[in-house]
């Protein structure tokens, strides 16, 4: 039987976002909150000296940067994702037009194994989890299947958000878990010492070092401070608790502190990354 696997997003029971919000949520991830994240693509790929003969599989690859990164170093690159939105914004990044020669798959919902295509070396999930309850379920069975598409002893990469008083933006982020109250579904939750290993044992890997990056959220202003936010969809129960304005409204209270001088908004952050490998 062939092996599938469907990126890991985190659900609630609501009413889905229009496809006029889907797009906009998209964008703004692509265009303002991703790139918060290069920090922590980057250490990783240095880690992992990934370049030519890296044959990476990129769970949960939103609109691609870290595929782009990790193509632009020489690897061989597919991506997945149930995010319709974010994944045609990949597509455009990783069009043969844009610019170099890539080798670049991107697959909607699940990827297979594929016999024309050696079996993957790296396996990432960038989606940082332990900071909103139930984020690492759909992880595991993800993980579990990725596993069947790639060589024995392959690394796996599990991210995710560091200890709250390393990260200012975990402050914003509890006004995700204050909305949602009463529902409970999806709130904000404080990241745990092993949350990644925990997610790393549960799906049959075995840790092989880890290490933490700093990744600073920068905005140019308080409404990009809230959009790219937004983004990330960790607010989307609060925002089925209560409204969207009701959350932009305590989103901006809660990051006045961070608003500098200049109307900038800046928070230092501190990620984590756990490699695995596969046995």
């Amino acid at each position: 039987m062939t092996p599938t696997l469907v990126q890991h997003r985190p659900q609630a029971a609501s009413a889905a976002p229009s496809p006029a919000e889907a797009y906009a949520r998209a964008r703004d991830w692509a265009e303002i909150q991703e790139r918060m994240l290069v920090p922590l693509y980057e250490a990783v790929y240095e880690r992992l000296e990934v370049g030519p003969g890296t044959r990476l599989l990129g769970l949960g690859c939103g609109s691609g940067l870290a595929l782009l990164i990790a193509s632009a170093r020489g690897a061989s690159v597919t991506g997945c994702d149930t995010d319709r939105e974010r994944l045609a914004l990949a597509r455009e990044r990783m069009a043969p037009d844009t610019g170099a020669h890539r080798d670049v798959e991107l697959v909607e919902g699940e990827a297979a194994a594929d016999p024309a295509r050696p079996a993957y070396n790296l396996i990432t999930a960038f989606q940082p989890i332990g900071c909103m309850a139930g984020d690492s379920e759909g992880l595991v069975p993800a993980l579990t299947a990725a596993v069947e598409l790639a060589e024995h002893g392959s690394a796996v990469v599990l991210t995710g958000w560091g200890p709250p008083e390393r990260c200012a933006t975990s402050g914003v982020l509890r006004v995700a878990g204050r909305l949602t109250d009463p529902l409970r579904t999806g709130g904000w939750r404080a990241a745990r010492r092993d949350d990644l290993e925990d997610v790393a044992s549960r799906a049959g890997l075995k840790p092989d070092g880890s290490g933490r990056v700093a990744c600073p959220f920068g905005y140019a202003d308080m409404e990009s401070a809230v959009r790219g936010l937004l983004s990330t969809g960790l607010y989307g129960a609060a925002v089925r608790a209560t409204d969207v304005s009701q959350v932009e409204k305590e989103m901006t209270e809660a990051l006045h502190p961070h608003r500098r001088r200049d109307g900038t908004v800046w928070m230092p952050n501190v990620f984590r990354y756990l490699i695995a490998r596969t046995r």
